[in-house]
């Protein structure tokens, strides 16, 4: 008997898109490593199950609250009921990054819900910041990184 998630499909199913995993695997890795394509395909299956033990929990703590939704506080719990504790902050930064470029977008660009003033490219520039913070840490240094340049992309 195959083993099932909550909506029916089978584990087998769920999957992450290789080409957005394979760049992300590129980009926290330093230029001149090569990294097998099996080793690729483990790394995305071990993101699938991480992605399923933490659903899985962040149910269990919102079946806990008589909840019926999960919110992103039942997730939080999860990662630290779960022994990720030391990543809440990290990943409460990206949650908030990720409601701030929501609003901005919905909205159509201008100003943020509490009143604060920021152009795309400061936003851009915050957002590449913490994510070489994140990479500083997940590589074990400790070191602030350097401020990024601005994406020429962005300018008008």
């Amino acid at each position: 008997m195959e083993p099932m998630d909550i909506v029916g499909k089978s584990k087998e199913d769920a999957s992450l898109p290789k080409a957005t995993m394979t760049k992300i695997i590129k980009e926290m890795l330093p230029p001149d490593v090569r990294v097998a394509r099996d080793a690729q395909d483990l790394l995305i299956e071990c993101c699938v199950e991480f992605i399923n033990l933490v659903s899985s929990e962040s149910n269990e703590v919102c079946g806990r609250e008589d909840r019926r939704t999960i919110a992103p506080e039942h997730v939080l719990k999860a990662l630290e009921v779960l022994g990720f504790g030391e990543y809440i902050e990290e990943v409460y930064a990206a949650y908030e990054q990720h409601k701030l470029e929501t609003m901005d977008s919905l909205r159509g660009g201008g100003k943020w819900s509490n009143g604060a003033e920021m152009t795309e490219e400061e936003a851009a520039a915050e957002q590449q910041r913490m994510f070489a913070e994140a990479r500083a840490r997940m590589n074990g240094g400790t070191t602030a990184p350097k401020q990024p340049e601005t994406d020429p992309s962005l300018e008008s």
